[in-house]
């Protein structure tokens, strides 16, 4: 099977700029590509891992990938999906974030021997002079076609200013450069990018005449649609540091019945064969599928040593014994416990368990709050210093959510 008909039939693309083609180039040819990652933090999320995933599939077949990060789009921000303008990074910041995203990113691809290209886009947008910019990119673009694209026409009603209409025409013109640059043939990312996709492909043809391409894959939402990659904690990251192995682990392991068979095809190089084996489960027959897409996916990112740990971790918390090994940690201030003991509530919160004190009263009213396998009673509670003597505490949230907790001195 071709590199197009396994990307196609793992249910990972959604949009093409000439499908025929594509399929030929990808399946017979070697194509230089590229995907963009704009540095608006410092880690990757599970978001990007789609992204990461086709690009790998695309190197193991013989392609050339480019990971272009954003020193320069980077400056203004992608307003794709957003209803509101980005926050304004500084050039530290964003040269920080993308170091952060390069030694992430080297886990799934390989870098070494000119096998992968590593660039950033900041080397030729940063120094640009705004007028030849105009006169050179800007006048091959209609004003009037970019408002109709989606990603433009959503912030209309909210406000669109200037500053984001020129990302287009930014993005536009990477692709331009690359092409220039490394031969690069084709643009690929989110299908939240396929108006700006559309505008490179487009400004290639009219610039140099030349034929390239663009392909846009589905985003990573549920079954109901919903984007996926969300907690109570906020977004999951691939930094160990921001979501630790273990939490990375049980965000898979809990995914919905719905979504994990796609969610093998789409996250793992499990073969198809053998996913097509596990959309057989039903029920409860569906935890073993769930423990494999989980394993596999924590493996991936951050190795097999710790998707081991996490794996044991899970199943000493959720089987018969709970085993505080590997458990996540968090520490709170010692100074919650000048007087000898603290609100429940405020240790929880301090933890960052709870997301307010509200939610914290609700779990507790309804007994979903456990400390040391004990039910809390209710939110009035207080824990005693005393209950650290081994070191931590143990709180169990609702069904599946576990916390060591410990004092920071």
């Amino acid at each position: 099977m071709g590199v197009f008909d396994e990307l196609q039939a793992r249910g990972l693309i959604a949009q093409l700029t000439n499908e025929e083609k594509i399929r030929e180039l990808l399946n017979n040819g070697k194509v230089t590509f590229y995907i963009g990652f704009d540095p608006t933090a410092d880690s990757l999320h599970v978001g990007h891992f789609v992204q990461i995933m086709v690009m790998a599939h695309m190197q193991r077949a013989g392609h050339l990938p480019i990971a272009l990060f954003g020193g320069g789009t980077g400056m203004i921000g992608d307003p794709s999906g957003k209803s509101d303008m980005r926050k304004m990074l500084t050039r530290e910041t964003i040269e920080h974030n993308i170091s952060c995203f390069q030694k992430q990113m080297a886990r799934l691809i390989d870098f070494s021997d000119g096998k992968a290209i590593m660039a950033n886009n900041g080397d030729w947008l940063l120094n640009l002079n705004y007028i030849d910019f105009l006169r050179d990119v800007g006048v091959h673009f209609s004003v009037n076609r970019m408002l109709t694209f989606e990603c433009y026409k959503q912030r209309l009603e909210r406000g669109l200013s200037f500053f984001e209409l020129n990302y287009m025409l930014m993005q536009s013109y990477d692709f331009l450069e690359l092409n220039r640059r490394y031969g690069c043939v084709m643009e690929l990312g989110g299908d939240d990018q396929w108006s700006n996709i559309i505008g490179g492909v487009e400004l290639l043809r009219k610039k140099e005449g030349k034929e390239v391409y663009g392909m846009t894959f589905t985003l990573l939402t549920t079954s109901e649609g919903k984007k996926m990659g969300k907690t109570e904690k906020g977004a999951v990251w691939l930094d160990p540091e921001k979501t630790s192995p273990f939490d990375f682990y049980q965000y898979w392991r809990n995914v919905d019945d719905a979504d994990v068979i796609r969610c093998m095809k789409i996250l793992t190089f499990l073969p198809l064969e053998e996913i097509a084996q596990y959309e057989k489960l039903e029920g409860g027959e569906l935890n073993k599928a769930k423990e494999v897409l989980a394993f596999e996916v924590t493996k991936l990112i951050h190795g097999e040593e710790e998707a081991v740990k996490a794996q044991n971790a899970a199943r000493a918390l959720f089987g018969a014994g709970v085993s505080a090994d590997n458990m996540p940690t968090a520490a709170v201030p010692a100074s919650l416990f000048e007087s000898g003991d603290a609100g429940l509530l405020d240790v929880l919160l301090a933890a960052k368990l709870i997301p307010s004190k509200s939610e914290g009263r609700r779990l507790a009213e309804q007994g979903g709050l456990m400390v040391d396998d004990r039910k809390v009673e209710g939110p009035a509670e207080r824990i005693d210093r005393s209950a650290f003597e081994k070191g931590y505490i143990h709180v169990k949230k609702g069904k599946k959510v576990h916390l060591k907790i410990t004092i920071e001195e």
